[in-house]
């Protein structure tokens, strides 16, 4: 095998993915769905401890929002990506903040993450931000949430 073969592999086999599946609604709501505990590289490992709204967090986080985020997704419609609005409804923050810091990391090991790639057929590109950034974007996403 030359050092090729691998990348080649797992590239044909997101493609492949990427290639199946149409619009689907589930029969129920699940609720968020847990921390992926498959990849110990993730930067989030453990339940998180939010407490109440912190408005001026949020306010930094509708910011960065607005700055990396809007290109691909809206709170209350599919575009790029799928609607965030009521993402918190649907998934757990730890979940969410993964996804935001390491999406490439969340593809590889995290069903959720692979059946979006699938579904949207766009990777979610990885913005480089800080916890802080990240957690900042949550705070905002909490407060959309709950004033919905």
């Amino acid at each position: 095998m030359n050092r090729f073969t691998l990348p080649f592999a797992l590239l044909l086999a997101v493609m492949l993915v990427a290639c199946g599946g149409g619009e689907s609604t589930p029969a129920e709501d699940p609720g968020p769905a847990p921390v992926a505990a498959t990849n110990p590289d993730l930067p989030i490992q453990g339940a998180m401890d939010l407490g109440p709204i912190d408005e001026a967090l949020a306010a930094q986080g509708e910011a960065d929002f607005t700055t990396r985020c809007t290109t691909c997704h809206k709170l209350d419609e599919r575009y790029v990506g799928p609607a965030l609005g009521d993402v918190l409804v649907r998934r757990s923050p730890e979940w969410v903040m993964n996804m935001i810091l390491a999406p490439d990391k969340m593809i590889v090991s995290d069903p959720d993450a692979q059946t979006l790639l699938a579904e949207y057929s766009v990777p979610m590109t990885n913005q480089n931000l800080t916890q802080d950034e990240a957690r900042a974007i949550l705070e905002y996403l909490r407060q959309t949430a709950e004033g919905s």
